[in-house]
């Protein structure tokens, strides 16, 4: 496995050296080699430890760790990162032309920045130690900051700068609270760690709910959301955001006391979060704003979830590849208008643009079915917050009622933007010819996302992750 990811790690440093068409294609295998070994391990019900190298105590051992948690997060980061990979060839030519910059030279430096920020988020899910967790969490953080502060919008580096504080801040957090575990259990390899103390959990856990983020710490994402270049954007909320709830999970997995003895209050804040952010969806006029705001709306399901036992910790894992697959592509739809109308982003201006870009009209489409949990693996994810729920609360009509009205609400405001935006009367444009680079990827994701709720792959998914996360669960946290 370790062969396996350092072929993206080393595609990382040779990209730069190639043409941009090359480096683009290569760039997208590299990530697609790995797609395919997570579901190979997935299938397999594969669990993998490879050694790195062994540190000194406190901090303990190093290395690759692949079970069914790491290949079902991994799955959705490759995915997502080799189908973005190939969007932001064209995207990205429109970018340097808006900046009056030269292509070739600055799609080396970009194409660098991706291939690390996304490489990073691979080997951070297949980490075997908290300080191996972190290094690769602050390589992201810094490869995202950077490709905010190079080629963003608006005020970019204001907004860059925002972003890197505040989850700077969560990621200090979160290194005292695995300094705290190291100190009491004298190493932070996973399969090392008896038990987490309640301010070392409590720093954690705030910090990622900063990262989340949820409801209160999540002003820094509306901000960076929607003023990063579209294919960050297709990153950062899909799959960085929900790096933080990989972070609780494996905490979780490791030592649940924490969850479970305030399960009441998290529950309550991720339903608040989650009602919150989807009520301010409507009030959205920008679209790449809108999108961060559901973001903070489909993280508030994670925080839900972790309080449902093992049908909510399977929940989490699928919301996150639902989420993944549904926000990438809605930003790339996003980013498919910008780049065909003169940077337009203002939902007031638009109506009827079905009309003008049925391919990306259609591709929304999918990802708003994601979001909603509709003929999608996000299905899935609903029915099992819905059966955690019946079984940690047993049929109590508050909490169901609440979570009900949490789903009403992402599918009222996904269908209500897709009206605004691709429905009605035509704005008046002009019909372009969409470039197949702008919207073949977002098919891709959209049609493996459906794919997710038939055999073989449904099977394959559901079965690895109740067998992997009950045998991690029976056996303290330690994957055999």
């Amino acid at each position: 496995m370790l062969e396996i990811l350092l072929i993206p790690l080393v595609i990382t440093f040779l990209a730069p050296l190639m043409r941009p068409k090359l480096a683009t294609a290569v760039s997208a295998i590299s990530f697609l080699i790995p797609f395919v070994y997570t579901i190979y391990g997935l299938a397999e019900n594969l669990v993998v430890k490879q050694p790195i190298i062994d540190i000194v105590k406190p901090i303990g051992e190093f290395y690759i760790l692949g079970d069914q948690i790491s290949f079902s997060f991994a799955l959705a980061i490759c995915l997502v990162s080799a189908m973005v990979a190939l969007y932001s060839l064209p995207y990205m030519a429109h970018r340097f032309e808006e900046m009056g910059r030269e292509f070739e030279s600055e799609y080396r430096k970009y194409i660098f920045f991706y291939d690390l920020y996304a490489t990073s988020m691979l080997w951070l899910v297949f980490s075997g130690n908290f300080i191996m967790l972190y290094i690769f969490l602050e390589i992201s953080l810094l490869a995202s900051f950077l490709l905010i502060y190079m080629y963003g919008y608006g005020d970019r580096r204001k907004v860059a700068t925002l972003y890197f504080i505040w989850t700077h801040i969560a990621g200090m957090l979160a290194l005292i609270g695995f300094l705290l575990v190291a100190s009491t259990n004298g190493s932070l390899a996973f399969d090392s760690i008896a038990k987490i103390g309640f301010t070392a959990w409590l720093l954690i856990f705030l910090g990622m709910i900063i990262k989340l983020p949820g409801l209160g710490p999540h002003v820094w994402l509306p901000w960076a959301h929607a003023e990063a270049p579209t294919p960050v954007s297709a990153l950062l909320s899909p799959l960085t955001v929900g790096l933080g709830a990989y972070v609780i999970l494996r905490a979780y997995l490791i030592s649940p006391w924490f969850i479970k003895k305030f399960m009441v209050p998290i529950f309550i804040y991720g339903v608040v979060s989650s009602i919150y952010a989807g009520f301010m969806v409507f009030r959205q006029n920008d679209y790449k704003r809108l999108l961060a705001f559901s973001t903070i709306s489909q993280m508030g399901y994670c925080l839900i979830a972790f309080c449902l036992g093992t049908y909510g910790i399977m929940a989490v894992i699928i919301q996150y590849i639902s989420h993944a697959f549904g926000k990438a592509i809605l930003f790339m739809t996003a980013g498919g208008i910008i780049a065909n109308y003169h940077g337009l982003r203002d939902i007031t201006k638009m109506g009827g643009m079905h009309e003008y870009v049925p391919t990306i009209s259609n591709a929304a489409l999918l990802g708003f079915m994601n979001l909603g949990g509709i003929l999608t693996v996000g299905m899935f994810g609903e029915f099992f917050i819905l059966k955690g729920l019946v079984d940690t609360f047993g049929f109590d009509v508050s909490a169901i009622l609440a979570v009900i009205f949490v789903f009403i609400i992402s599918g009222l405001y996904s269908f209500y933007t897709f009206k605004r935006i691709y429905c009605g009367k035509p704005a008046g444009y002009e019909k372009v010819k969409v470039n197949r680079l702008l919207d073949t990827p977002l098919f891709v994701i959209g049609v493996i996302s459906i794919l997710f709720i038939f055999p073989p792959l449904a099977a394959i998914l559901l079965n690895a992750l109740k067998a992997g996360v009950a045998k991690i669960l029976l056996l303290g946290g330690v994957a055999p």
